[in-house]
């Protein structure tokens, strides 16, 4: 059996937001209401086409301009002929003539729109007073300029959507080349030592009933060589996994700086000083965390100081932002952040005080000697 297609009343990716304009209909069917004879069931019927109206642009189709001219055609005429403050129904097409990516097409439409809204003003002009149309004025110019911050809005939306993408598949040729670069690595250094690994294990074992002792120098070279090519594989693995955090700082500069938040930075040691496994580890857990800042904050400033206090390096991210919720305090970021610490014995403090501030804490004078010990 074909599955049934799910019926939307509005498009999900809008979430709550078309059913919260719907509360704007409430009055114009109030005032309707107070009408009588024909007016009241012409009032109702065209107050249900112009609820169909509303829920068919939201989906974008063909047909949109057809369903955009349909309500605004409505709200003239029950503005005329009903009653002239539904003429605040305007606010609706307002919104979806913002949805016009072409100029000529926005301003067409702009015009058709400012045209819906004056006419009934000079209709009734002999029947408002000064004080009227004072109040109608301020929100027939918001009704009018609105649009411009609609289309202004979904331009930056849909520019975002595209560098989205554009990051999605930089990030995927990235990876391939990546993938490439791996196979090639392995080709180059360990092909040959495994090749001679192989070699000289065939040839221990045709000395072993020979020639014993050459058959025992053969076996401790293949040690020598398969040493070197274990070697070779943590150099592999380390060189795609170490990341500085002097390159963290320049990305997170740059990520801050895309989202608007000034970057402000303070350090008072020599980087190179950490030994790698800490920075990599630090080097995630600072990525991390600027991503928070830059999600969840809506900060305008960032500041990270890096200080080293009792052999103890101490990493300080703030911001001035709105803070972190219980939902965001408890969220897998700031869990990652804090299981990837526990690898080098640090800790993470968070405070939310005035903004969101985290603290990483790394007691690397205890680790450098640790590694020291194991190596």
């Amino acid at each position: 059996m074909m599955a049934k297609a799910k019926i939307e009343i509005f498009p999900s990716r809008f979430g709550l937001f078309p059913y919260m304009f719907l509360i704007y209909l409430f009055m114009p069917g109030y005032y309707i209401f107070l009408q009588s004879g024909w007016k009241v069931y012409v009032g109702y019927i065209l107050l249900a086409v112009f609820l169909i109206t509303y829920r068919q642009l939201y989906f974008m189709t063909k047909a949109f301009t057809k369903w955009l001219i349909l309500q605004i055609g409505i709200v003239l005429f029950l503005s005329v002929f009903i009653n002239i403050n539904i003429l605040f129904l305007g606010f609706f097409p307002a919104h979806f003539i913002g949805y016009y990516e072409e100029k000529k097409q926005f301003l067409w439409a702009l015009v058709l729109f400012a045209l819906s809204l004056f006419t009934p003003l000079i209709i009734h002009f002999n029947y408002l007073n000064p004080g009227s149309l004072l109040y109608f004025l301020p929100f027939i110019l918001l009704m009018l300029f609105s649009p411009f911050g609609i289309r202004s809005m979904n331009s930056r939306m849909e520019l975002e959507r595209q560098l989205d993408e554009a990051n999605a598949r930089i990030e995927e040729l990235v990876k391939r080349e990546e993938r490439l670069r791996i196979a090639r690595d392995l080709h180059d250094t360990l092909g040959h030592t495994l090749s001679l690994i192989t070699l000289k294990s065939q040839l221990a074992g045709k000395l072993l009933l020979r020639d014993v002792d050459r058959a025992k120098s053969e076996v401790e070279e293949i040690e020598r060589t398969s040493r070197t090519a274990l070697s070779q594989v943590r150099e592999l693995v380390s060189d795609l996994r170490a990341i500085t955090i002097s390159e963290e700082l320049l990305s997170s500069s740059a990520i801050l700086e895309a989202a608007s938040i000034a970057f402000h930075y303070q350090y008072d040691l020599k980087l190179d000083k950490i030994p790698g496994l800490t920075q990599n580890i630090l080097s995630m857990c600072l990525r991390e965390a600027v991503t928070n800042v830059v999600k969840h904050s809506q900060a305008e400033n960032c500041y990270i100081a890096i200080v080293e206090k009792s052999g103890e390096i101490m990493i300080s991210i703030a911001d001035d932002g709105k803070g972190l919720d219980k939902k965001e305090q408890s969220g897998n970021g700031l869990k990652g952040i804090a299981e990837r610490l526990e690898l080098i014995d640090g800790h993470l403090q968070l405070m939310t005080d005035k903004g969101a501030k985290l603290v990483i804490t790394v007691p690397v004078i205890v680790k450098e000697r640790e590694a020291g010990v194991v190596s």
